[in-house]
């Protein structure tokens, strides 16, 4: 007996999406590139999927088709998954980046059993994903216009294609990766705006209160009081202040307009809808001058008490929106001429090669670092990068005295120059905690860091690895979680990653030991110490082949390592040196 399938037919937005050249990465190494791609499913596209309310309707090896009952949403939804991709591309080997075509059209489907789904819709967008660039976004005609003046993003017009098993031509368009302006006359400053300020500076529009009730504007007018404090504690950041950000209260905004007459370079825009029993808050992120979509989330909760969640979604944005700032200042730095760089500019050029955590790295920051100081004496964090640049030195490049001194002496400027930057006093208080192993002053600089503020995610992340070294596995643990929660799509997301993989490594709970370790690994393959972790994890296993291996590859990338040097340089406390020593020798690395 046959079972008669049940079709209907019905409007929707088709996400269809490939992997960049599959087959060459899946030859190269099939066990690394699917690792890497369900982490990337799993803890960027899948849950992105979510919030955008994406139904995936089936999945290749190397590709998804995913429904959407909005257009705006598909469209967010993926400019947001390239931009985390570009994120998580940052400390990986071009030759092993996965990279996402991607394709978005709108159109009549046919959907069979509620599940699959056909049509001229579909094979559009199937085209479309064809046609884009790696890393870029293709979309039809129809989406274009449904989507210009709703999203701050920007189009190329690719002109007519005639494409494979569709009569018809179909208009492309390519969103912009940075956001060019749509128009000549977008881009011309009217009047006399103020000049921009000569660090990143930003505005926080009045969020819309979508609950059709004016009396709930007190939490979307809270909200955004909130995050401008919030945002104010970073302190390389120029908030505007809420009395100009305000008078655009209950007005249709330009973004590019709004960010000429504040002078600033980023707008951030949200609303707030509540419920009975649940607030949603959105919020987008956008480069004032560009129109380029830098950050975009929603976050939705119960409403149990509306000033703890107040609290906790404020924290949520303002903890997203740093990184996201940092890597988009560090990509428009890279547009200026060299011999225009200021102090700040050359901060921006050393942080992704210190980022690295190792020599190769550190060396080529230095001279950036050392310039920057040569301008601005007293600035923290570029002693604070200068500290963790020696400290990788000291650590991984021969464990140099004078790396160690040049560490211990930057990382005491950061300190004291930085007494009102969280990033600069935990940079200063990492150094001194894993070289000067003075883990008092490193616990007590990084609370202050954290005081200062509350959502620095990179204040974890080196909080929690000085408590790991210093055996408290279970304070390092939680730290390193609360960072990866703060910042889970972070560059630095490799250090929580180490100190919960050693953590759970020095409280014997070895198979979530090892699950940490080969997030760490796809986090950052290039890091000596992300090795090390799968080593002694995989020892500890009984899984002796992995282990040598992993053993190997440190070497290769630390042709110095001992495990006395490990354990020595960075004063490893015996809870943890002790059972770390003895999977590092069983996988055979030298004592």
């Amino acid at each position: 007996m046959t079972t008669e399938r049940r079709t209907a037919r019905r409007l929707a937005a088709i996400f269809a999406a490939d992997v960049v050249e599959y087959s060459r990465l899946m030859g190269a190494d099939e066990e690394g590139t699917l690792a890497a791609l369900k982490a990337h499913r799993r803890e960027l596209i899948d849950p992105l999927l979510t919030q955008h309310q994406g139904r995936i309707v089936k999945t290749t090896g190397d590709g998804l088709l995913v429904e959407f009952a909005s257009i705006v949403d598909a469209v967010r939804c993926a400019v947001v998954v390239q931009q985390g991709m570009e994120s998580r591309n940052v400390n990986v080997d071009e030759r092993q980046r996965i990279r996402f075509r991607i394709g978005i059209n709108v159109g009549d489907v046919i959907v069979e059993d509620d599940e699959d789904i056909f049509g001229d819709g579909v094979n559009v967008a199937a085209r479309l994903q064809a046609l884009a660039e790696p890393g870029r976004i293709c979309v039809s005609a129809t989406v274009r216009e449904h989507v210009a003046e709703k999203l701050p993003i920007g189009f190329t017009d690719l002109g007519e294609h005639n494409v494979k098993n569709i009569a018809r031509p179909v208009h492309v368009y390519c969103i912009e990766s940075h956001g060019e302006p749509r128009s000549p006359a977008a881009a011309k400053p009217q009047g006399g705006p103020p000049a921009l300020a000569d660090r990143p500076s930003i505005a926080v529009l009045p969020f819309t209160n979508m609950s059709g009730d004016v009396e709930q504007d007190y939490l979307a007018d809270g909200m955004v009081e909130d995050i401008i404090t919030g945002l104010s504690r970073i302190k390389w950041l120029f908030v505007i202040a809420r009395n100009s950000s305000f008078i655009y209260k209950g007005k249709a905004v330009d973004v590019k307009q709004a960010g000429r007459e504040l002078g600033v370079r980023y707008i951030l825009e949200g609303s707030v809808r509540k419920a009975p029993a649940r607030v949603r808050v959105t919020g987008q992120l956008v480069e004032a001058e560009t129109g380029r979509h830098v950050w975009a989330d929603r976050y939705d909760r119960t409403l149990d008490d509306v000033f703890a969640i107040q609290d906790e979604l404020t924290m949520s944005v303002v903890a997203a929106i740093e990184p996201s700032l940092r890597f988009a200042e560090i990509e428009r730095v890279k547009r200026k001429r060299p011999d225009s760089l200021d102090a700040y500019d050359l901060v921006l050029r050393a942080m992704p090669l210190v980022y690295t955590a190792m020599p190769e790295g550190a060396a080529k920051a230095l001279p950036f670092l050392e310039n920057a100081l040569r301008m601005e004496p007293e600035y923290a964090l570029a002693h604070g990068f200068t500290a963790w640049a020696h400290e990788i030195l000291f650590a991984r490049a021969g464990g140099r005295e004078e790396n160690r001194l040049a560490a211990i002496r930057s990382a005491h400027a950061a300190i004291a120059h930085g007494r009102d930057d969280a990033l600069a006093l935990s940079l200063g208080g990492f150094t001194l905690g894993l070289v000067a192993h003075d883990r008092p002053a490193a616990i007590k600089a990084i609370d202050a860091a954290i005081a200062l503020s509350p959502s620095c995610a990179l204040a974890y992340v080196f909080g929690s690895i000085v408590r790991i070294y210093s055996g408290d596995a279970d304070r390092g643990i939680e730290w390193a979680e609360r960072a990866l929660q703060l910042s889970p799509f972070d560059p630095m997301v490799y250090g929580p990653l180490l100190s919960i993989g050693l953590g759970r490594l020095q409280r014997g709970e070895y198979e979530a030991a090892a699950e940490a370790a080969q997030r760490l690994f796809q986090a950052n393959p290039y890091w000596s110490l992300a090795h090390v972790a799968l080593a002694g994890t995989h020892a500890k296993l009984g899984r002796l082949d992995a282990a040598r291996s992993a053993a190997a590859r440190v070497l290769e990338l630390q042709p110095g390592f001992t495990i006395k040097g490990l354990c020595t340089s960075f004063d490893l406390h015996p809870s943890l040196a002790a059972p770390l020593s003895e999977a590092l020798a069983e996988a055979g690395l030298p004592a």
